[in-house]
């Protein structure tokens, strides 16, 4: 059996080689890439996306990213699409079809049939010489030196050249058309992503549970509050006026600095200037203040005045599952 060493050294040969083909893509992101791009922003339909083998498993991952950063694409098996599922091509839509050699059999059938339907064609392909790039209307050339695996048959540099150049497709597209976080989230409305982009402080506010305590409260009256909004603090008002805040860690240090605890207000025991938020930031924004001033609740504020309207805790943003 190999040695551990041998083992660690032949994973990095092929991550170094296929890193080492991916540099050497930079120089096809030329005209030909600049024209394919031009053509999808003038498209009126949609990216038909075709391949076969490993190079069709490539297809569907870019079919995804595509549709989820605004441009609008599906997915057509090339096996599939010479056996009656070619229907699904529209006349206004662009036809992508990718494969290393360009040379496949169905490529080969499939391509003369689009070309008679009338549809643009794209070929993704590392042979300039195939059949694919010699009659497709557009190229996006993927060309690699060799595959990483050691027989230099198993399609690995080669898919994942397509990946990157598909990926490059795809993000040029997205900051042309101006695709931004909103339009993100309303195509990723579920799960942890949809939630980092759309779910506000509003959201996970409980307005009805805002502890607060007057600048003269004693520090019993303090905890009492705290201890009832179980948010571990209490701000410190004067009529709408923020003051401070007080956590369950001033309270700590109230207790280690001070002998005599009676006369002791909230006055006393406050942090000033509170950390805030708007209620209408997203709840991520929220983390990221409390993240980066390692804190654990953020005063809520509503509006040009900055009316106090509640107190988030971190727990309240983890609960909801966006990390």
């Amino acid at each position: 059996m190999d040695s551990e060493n041998n083992i660690k050294n032949l994973g990095k040969r092929a991550i170094k080689q296929v890193a080492e083909s991916i540099n050497k893509l930079l120089p096809f992101v030329d005209d030909n890439f600049e024209k394919v791009v031009k053509t999808c922003m003038e498209s009126e339909g949609r990216l038909v996306i075709s391949g076969i083998g490993k190079s069709a498993l490539i297809g569907q991952k870019l079919v995804a990213t595509l549709n989820s950063t605004g441009t609008p694409a599906i997915f057509l098996h090339a096996a599939d699409a010479i056996h009656g599922d070619l229907g699904m091509v529209q006349p206004k839509d662009l036809v992508m079809l990718i494969s290393k050699s360009g040379n496949s059999p169905e490529i080969k059938v499939l391509l003369p049939y689009l070309k008679a339907m009338g549809n643009t064609t794209i070929a993704m392909t590392g042979n300039l010489d195939g059949f694919l790039a010699k009659n497709s209307d557009l190229l996006l050339n993927t060309t690699v030196s060799r595959e990483s695996c050691p027989n230099n048959l198993a399609p690995t540099t080669s898919t994942a050249a397509q990946l990157i150049m598909g990926d490059a497709l795809a993000v040029t597209l997205m900051e042309l058309k101006g695709f931004g976080k909103a339009d993100f989230a309303k195509y990723h409305p579920g799960g942890a992503l949809g939630k980092k982009l759309y779910l506000k402080v509003e959201d996970i506010l409980d307005r009805e549970k805002s502890p607060v305590v007057a600048p003269n409260a004693s520090w019993k009256e303090v905890i009492l509050e705290i201890s009832a909004k179980r948010l571990g603090a209490a701000v410190v008002m004067d009529g709408t006026e923020i003051l401070g805040i007080i956590t369950d860690g001033d309270i700590r240090r109230m207790l280690e600095k001070f002998d005599n605890l009676d006369a002791l207000k909230a006055l006393d025991i406050m942090s000033e200037n509170p950390k805030q938020v708007g209620v209408d930031k997203l709840a991520y924004e929220a983390f990221q203040i409390m993240e980066n001033n390692n804190i654990t609740q953020l005063v809520v504020v509503e509006g040009k005045a900055s009316k106090f309207v509640g107190l988030i805790h971190i727990h309240d943003i983890l609960k909801e599952g966006i990390f």
